[in-house]
């Protein structure tokens, strides 16, 4: 198992404007305070009540055990209002509470297993041990699962099918179990501690479904910077309902949430989803499926005015059980950077139809850049409506797929990314441009899918029309494929393909469509990463003057032309030309035979590279 390497939480304190209020909060604060340094508020709620457009929330160390509802937002992008940590200084949001009084539990065997009985007032309105988890597209895989979870010393355990199970001890290094009742008010846990007291340790209980998360949409331009947020009880997050996560915007615009230490959410972790109505959940098994939703969010007033242009970066995110980052609708024009999203759905208790690293619907605009999303099911899913997008720079590894493109008609861009896991690409898209990338896994390109999906005018939710999903519309240049990947499903394509410049190593094989491919079936560069000091190194085995065989050309907007279906050419957000012009590392091409795949550096002989 390759380790996951984190990014520095390192953000610049931005100093709040001259007329803007600074509020601060700590555990030896009290809510009858002013807020003031010396006389800080008890609870980050509290600092909610009282902050207005241009203050910023300073909070300080400690753990602060609540779900904080921002009853207003910001007024613009220069008047936002702002949490942050008191710099330097570690501070824990968690949607859990502390529960001791443990005591052995008679009706089992050995010693293993301890209970504890807790009234209704313990949970209050919202009980996660007595919700079931469901919804459209959700597979429980023949049990019941509960929003509920047992932490023991920060490691959460697993959720047993029945209160039979909890008599076997656990496998050498498997998790132990937990079962949970409710009854009469009451709710008992029952729950395997091999060993020890849990008495004489640190036991948490989910209570929350989520922890920063307004109960109502529109509470625009907040940021929320340095914490951890952790403990969340969230419900499954279909792209047909209210997606709630342990941190989201919850449908509204130009959040900013950075620096952070994102974990163990039920389902989600950040959410930049869609809001809730009457028809949640209804449309799996329906002849309308997705379009009526997103017909609803349209007369309801989804555009890129409204919604959306979340910033969501520097972050590490980890250990949710649905996906580290989804949004139905309401992330268009986002920009994901910079975070680490690792060990998402790798208990695989249940499954469904939306279990990634990122996961988006409707990602129009959105830049998805320099993350790393390892130890996932599917690094990016990028289903319906990726228009406008680019995925660049990114490192994926120990998924078991690293990108996912499912019914988007384009233009979107794939550049300058390292897929290190053992499939790097499924697609049932068209309209792609795939450039100087190092794909080190198998592909799946799919025929034909009948379902007929939505396009969009440039850079806009309205819908211009629907399609359906023939293979095609590709664009390949100046990529590496290293590990048996396959382009010959292009040759049967019934829309244009444009492919050049590429390398073949390792068994992958070409597509008729690219007249002078360099195929090299018995050189396997056997790319791998290295950990050391910190940092992950990309190693492989790849004679420069191999690449030096192979007669590339600078790859530019003009080039690409145009996606056929929405018949638009790509472009950044703002509408200019997007440029191809700098590597992974950043590096400038200016050759006119630039090295294929991510890195300049590569044409040199450099090896290893610091990618992470």
């Amino acid at each position: 198992m390759k380790p996951i390497i984190l990014p520095a939480i390192a953000v610049a304190w931005i100093a709040p404007l001259a007329a803007a209020a600074e509020i601060h909060v700590s555990t030896q604060g009290n809510d009858a305070h002013s807020g003031s340094p010396t006389a800080p508020f008890r609870t980050i709620g509290r600092a909610a009540e009282a902050a207005m457009p241009g203050d910023v929330v300073v909070v300080h160390a400690g753990t602060y055990r609540e779900r904080v509802n921002p009853p207003r937002g910001g007024e613009s992008d220069a008047r936002r209002i702002t949490y942050q940590a008191a710099p330097g200084e570690a501070v824990e949001i968690k949607g859990s509470e502390a529960v001791s009084g443990w005591t052995k539990d008679r009706d089992q065997d050995g010693g293993l297993v301890w209970k504890v009985t807790l009234p209704g007032s313990f949970f209050g309105a919202f009980n996660p041990f007595a919700e079931v988890l469901r919804g459209d597209w959700f597979d429980p895989r023949g049990r019941v699962h509960h929003a509920g979870a047992v932490y023991l010393n920060g490691d959460w355990l697993v959720e047993a099918r029945s209160r039979d199970d909890l008599r076997k001890p656990p496998a050498p290094g498997g998790p132990s179990l937990w079962f949970a009742e409710v009854a009469d008010g009451r709710t008992t846990i029952r729950a395997q501690f091999p060993g020890i007291d849990p008495n004489h340790h640190l036991v948490e209980v989910n209570v929350r479904r989520t922890v920063f998360y307004p109960d109502r949409p529109g509470r625009d331009y907040i940021t929320v910077r340095g914490f951890t947020l952790k403990h969340a009880a969230a419900p499954w997050a279909p792209p047909t309902a209210e997606q709630v996560g342990i941190i989201g915007p919850h449908w509204s615009r130009g959040w900013i949430i950075e620096g952070n230490r994102i974990s163990h959410s039920t389902c989600s972790g950040v959410s930049l989803g869609k809001y809730g109505d009457r028809w949640d959940n209804t449309s799996a098994d329906t002849a309308e499926g997705y379009v009526k939703t997103i017909e609803r969010a349209l007369g309801r007033g989804w555009n890129m005015e409204t919604v959306g242009h979340h910033v969501v970066r520097d972050n590490e995110i980890s250990h949710c059980e649905q996906t580290g980052i989804v949004g139905s609708l309401g992330a268009i024009g986002s920009t994901i950077r910079g975070n680490s999203i690792h060990d998402i759905h790798v208990r695989k208790l249940f499954t469904g139809a939306e279990m990634a690293g990122i996961k988006l619907h409707a990602a129009i605009d959105v830049q998805i850049l320099h993350n790393q999303v390892a130890r996932t099911c599917l690094g990016i899913w990028l289903d319906w409506m990726a228009q406008g997008t680019r995925v660049a720079g990114n490192l994926l590894h120990d998924n078991e797929e690293d990108l996912f493109l499912e019914v988007d008609h384009g233009p979107f861009l794939v550049d300058d990314n390292v897929f290190l896991s053992p499939r790097s690409l499924a697609t049932v898209s068209r309209g792609g441009a795939f450039v100087h990338n190092l794909f080190g896994g198998t592909m799946n390109i799919v025929a034909y899918d009948a379902r007929k999906t939505p396009f969009h005018p440039a850079h806009s939710t309205a819908l211009a029309g629907l399609h359906d999903n023939p293979c095609g519309d590709d664009r390949y240049f100046n990529n590496v494929f290293t590990a048996r990947a396959d382009l010959t499903p292009y040759d049967a394509a019934r829309l244009p393909v444009a492919m050049a410049g590429n390398l073949f190593l390792n068994g992958s094989k070409p597509s008729a469509h690219e007249e002078n491919p360099l195929v090299k079936p018995d050189v396997n560069p056997a790319p791998r990463l290295v950990a050391k000091d910190g940092h992950l190194f990309l190693v492989l085995a790849l004679d420069p003057g191999l690449l030096s065989d192979l007669r590339t050309a600078p790859v530019t907007a003009g080039r690409l032309g145009k996606a056929l279906i929405p018949n638009l050419p790509y472009e950044q957000p703002d509408g200019s030309p997007v440029r191809m012009d700098l590597d992974y590392l950043g590096a400038l091409r200016t050759s006119p035979h630039p090295t294929p795949g991510p890195f300049e550096a590569l044409g040199r002989g450099t090896t290893p590279i610091k990618v992470w």
